[in-house]
C-alpha cells in the first residue's frame, strides 16, 4: 500500500485516520485516472483538500504531475473517476465550466501575451469581483513598477510574478500551480514558493503545488504526495517527509510499494493521495 507518514495534532493521533474528512473538501477526487488518448498515466488517485491547504505534488520527470493538473484543470479529458469542487462534479473536459468553479491553473510555460503590458495582462484576466488589479499587485510589489512593460520584456521570476498575479485576479477557490521554478535561479524560486503559503493563508484558496525543489516545496506545503509512474509511492504531512530523506529517496526511486488498485479495502483518502 501506498506509505503515509502523519504528525499526530496536540491531541494525539485523530481517531478518523490520517486526512479523515472533517466536512464538505474544497477539492476532492475520486477514483480519478488522468492520461494521454487512452493510456493511462495517473491511475485511482483520491483527494480531499479543505480550504487553505496546500499539496505539494512531487516526483521525478515523466511521473504524470503536469498530466494531473491539466486533467484537474479540464484541459484533458479523464479517462476515470471524478472531481468534486465543494461537493459538485465537474464535467469532463470543460475548462469553462472548472474556471467558473474556480478552479485556475498557472502553467508551466506561464501563458502570458508577451505583446500586452503587465497591467493589460492583469486586467483582461480579472473576474468580476475577484481582487483588483492593485490588490494583486500588493503579493508582488516589484510588479509596480512593470505595469507599462510587455510581458515578453520581463524577466523570467517577474513572468513567473505575473501568472500568478493573473490568477489570483480570477478570485480562485483552487490554485494549480506547475512548476513555478521552472527555469527560475534558485534564489528567485526561495523568493517566490513561500508566496504559496501566503495566499492559502489570506485567501483560503486551495493550492495544488508541483514543485520540483522538493524541500522547498515542503516547507510550505501541509501535505505531500509523491507520484512516480502515475502510482502514488509515499503521502503524509509535509512537515513528517522533510525529516525524513530516506524515505523521500525510496519513494522517488520506486522502492517503496505502490498503492493498491482502486477498490482494494487498502485503498486510502483525504488528501493521502492514496491510488
Amino acid at each position: 500500500m501506498t506509505t503515509t507518514l502523519d504528525s499526530p495534532g496536540p491531541g494525539g493521533p485523530d481517531p478518523a485516520g490520517p486526512g479523515a474528512v472533517t466536512g464538505t473538501a474544497v477539492l476532492r477526487t475520486r477514483n480519478l485516472v488522468c492520461g494521454h488518448g487512452r493510456v493511462p498515466v495517473v491511475r485511482g488517485l483520491d483527494l480531499d483538500l479543505d480550504r487553505g491547504s496546500v499539496l505539494a505534488v512531487l516526483g521525478p520527470n515523466g511521473a504524470g504531475k503536469t498530466t494531473l493538473m491539466t486533467t484537474l484543470a479540464g484541459l484533458l479529458p479523464r479517462l476515470g473517476g471524478e472531481v468534486l469542487v465543494e461537493g459538485q462534479p465537474l464535467p469532463n473536459a470543460r475548462p469553462a465550466a472548472t474556471s467558473r468553479a474556480g478552479m485556475v491553473l498557472v502553467s508551466d510555460d506561464r501563458a502570458l501575451f508577451s505583446g500586452l503590458s503587465v497591467r493589460e495582462n492583469l486586467t483582461i484576466a480579472r473576474r468580476r469581483g475577484g481582487p483588483t488589479v492593485g490588490e494583486a499587485l500588493e503579493v508582488f510589489p516589484a510588479l509596480k513598477r512593470r505595469l507599462s512593460v510587455n510581458a515578453g520584456a520581463l524577466s523570467g521570476g517577474e513572468q513567473q510574478m505575473l501568472a500568478v498575479a493573473r490568477a489570483l485576479v480570477q478570485n480562485p477557490r483552487i490554485l494549480l500551480v506547475d512548476e513555478m521554478s521552472m527555469g527560475l535561479a534558485p534564489v528567485i524560486v526561495e523568493e517566490l514558493l513561500p508566496v504559496v503559503r501566503r495566499i492559502a493563508d489570506d485567501t483560503g484558496a486551495v493550492v495544488v503545488l508541483v514543485e520540483q525543489h522538493v524541500h522547498l516545496a515542503l516547507e510550505v506545503a501541509d501535505r505531500a504526495i509523491v507520484l512516480v509512474h502515475g502510482d502514488v509511492t509515499l503521502s503524509g504531512d509535509a512537515a513528517a517527509l522533510a525529516r525524513d530523506p530516506q524515505q523521500l529517496e525510496a519513494a522517488y526511486l520506486g522502492t517503496v510499494e505502490p498503492a493498491p488498485a482502486p477498490g482494494s479495502p487498502a485503498t486510502g483518502s483525504a488528501a493521502t493521495g492514496a491510488a
